[in-house]
């Protein structure tokens, strides 16, 4: 079997998109032509996504699966494959976060976190490989973190440590699968507005994280998805293995003042 030669022959899959970060990418790609699954633990609120991206003229679908759990997963990309029998881009943007001091952190939101954030990420991208490797042209897509390649405030033991292990899995996949048609790359935001940072960020935090960045804000959901499609397609033929930050130049920048 051949890659699709057309974006509108792709099929996307999307988790956590039910909102957020997640939802702007699916939209972005469903924009590019792609069939689109939304893919949420929120089985109602991925419908809900799915249904607004087909009423704006979009080919988009929804399908509930927990990340953290290996069954829900496989039993997801079976009907995925049921559904399409393919799956040319796969976005692994499902995960948690809390924060708590290192010393108090407690074990079972560390564990929670690494099963869903690293372990859920690693089986979405293999079982969207096998499906790739059946037509020898695949985008895995990963959103790791500022966070996981600087320590950014206090309490991200787990969340940071996770989002470093995302960028480490990202180079395994792609110097295993490129040989194949299928690139590996993830993305690092930098602080975004969304319902989670509403929720994580308090305002002394998002003062200081904002006085942190050149550019002086807090980035957009549709900006992270930009650079999501643009690793979907075929002008990114030859990045594989990058983690690229999109954080309006806070990785690049030291003490900041006269």
């Amino acid at each position: 079997m051949t890659a699709p030669t057309a974006a509108h022959d792709r099929v996307a899959l999307v988790t956590g998109a039910a909102m957020g970060i997640g939802e702007a990418i699916a939209e972005a790609l469903a924009a590019d032509g792609l069939t689109v699954i939304v893919s949420d633990i929120n089985g109602a609120a991925a419908a809900a996504t799915a249904a607004r991206l087909c009423d704006a003229g979009f080919q988009a679908e929804s399908l509930a699966m927990d990340v953290g759990s290996p069954d829900s997963i496989a039993a997801a990309f079976a009907e995925v494959a049921r559904r399409h029998a393919r799956c040319d881009v796969v976005v692994n943007n499902a995960g948690i976060a809390k924060t708590f001091p290192f010393v108090d952190f407690p074990l079972d939101n560390w564990l929670a976190t690494m099963n869903i954030n690293v372990t859920g990420t690693m089986l979405c991208s293999q079982h969207a490989a096998r499906l790739m490797l059946r037509h020898g042209w695949g985008r895995i897509i990963n959103i790791a973190s500022v966070a996981g390649l600087r320590a950014v405030g206090s309490g991200r033991t787990a969340y940071g440590t996770s989002k470093a292990a995302i960028a480490g899995l990202t180079r395994q996949i792609a110097a295993e699968l490129s040989e194949h048609g299928i690139t590996a790359n993830a993305i690092a935001p930098g602080p975004v507005d969304t319902p989670l940072t509403k929720v994580l960020h308090s305002a002394a935090f998002r003062t200081a994280y904002t006085n942190a960045i050149p550019m002086k804000r807090y980035g957009l959901p549709a900006e992270i998805a930009a650079i999501a499609a643009f690793l979907a397609s075929d002008k990114a033929d030859y990045i594989s293995g990058a983690t690229i930050p999109v954080d309006g130049g806070f990785m690049a920048s030291g003490a900041r003042g006269a």
